[in-house]
């Protein structure tokens, strides 16, 4: 058990540092993000809930970026961050719409147990196996079509625009780009963003587009060819607060 968790923080110490050994322990944990995400939802992300498990996925990634030996053992650290980030969508998505929280206290009281105690573990175990062999196989596919233009999902999470304005300003680039399906073709294609007929269009300045470069090409091409998976990772990654724009 000492020499796992020894081997974890090795691989977790190059992946700091290196793309691709941080795509490879991504795809070696799906399983586990994936375990995380069921364990705090009690149904397979797939009923429904395709964007937490997304969600799960930045986390570890971001999980992976903060690590300290200091902190403990990497994959409850992990398992926590997870669960944190999962909690903050839920309160998000209550402020934005009538949702009632998983952790609503039962009763009205702080002590009392959870809303999201109550719910059955309803998970087909079969039928998980399914859903992450197929959820590997997008992720690797989606990689190799990074890498045919030389991105990893580490650049990707890098570029990420770090504050709401900057944020909102790809998403009106992605928005017009879903209208346009010659410009996506192009994209795919090229892994070339046409900056000129995006920020005419959807009103971004193109020095916005150019520092943010390889976030948009990678959303852009998520939606090309149907990753479902990757969709929702994209585009629920957002900016931190306090963020100062890169």
């Amino acid at each position: 058990m000492v020499r796992t968790e020894h081997d974890i923080v090795s691989q977790v110490r190059s992946a700091k540092t290196d793309p691709e050994a941080a795509d490879a322990l991504i795809r070696q944990y799906m399983g586990f993000i994936r375990s995380e995400t069921v364990k705090f939802l009690h149904t397979a992300p797939e009923n429904g809930h395709e964007d937490e498990l997304s969600i799960a996925m930045l986390a570890f990634y971001e999980a992976v970026l903060a690590y300290e030996r200091n902190r403990g053992a990497f994959l409850p650290y992990a398992a926590r961050a997870i669960k944190n980030r999962l909690i903050d969508h839920y309160r998000t998505e209550k402020r934005h719409g009538n949702v009632i929280s998983l952790h609503t206290p039962l009763g009205g009281e702080e002590d009392g147990g959870e809303l999201l105690d109550t719910i059955p573990d309803t998970v087909d175990h079969a039928e998980d196996y399914a859903v992450r062999t197929a959820s590997r196989r997008e992720i690797q596919e989606f990689s190799e079509k990074l890498a045919q233009f030389g991105l990893t999902f580490s650049d990707v999470a890098d570029n990420c625009p770090r504050q709401e304005r900057t944020f909102a300003a790809c998403r009106r680039v992605l928005d017009f780009a879903r209208t346009q399906p010659a410009l996506l073709k192009r994209v795919e294609d090229t892994g070339k963003l046409p900056m000129s007929e995006l920020s005419a269009g959807s009103g971004t300045d193109k020095k916005t587009m150019e520092r943010h470069r390889k976030y948009l090409v990678a959303i852009l091409l998520a939606f090309t060819n149907g990753y479902e998976i990757i969709r929702g990772h994209l585009c629920q990654v957002g900016p931190k607060k306090g963020g100062d724009e890169a």
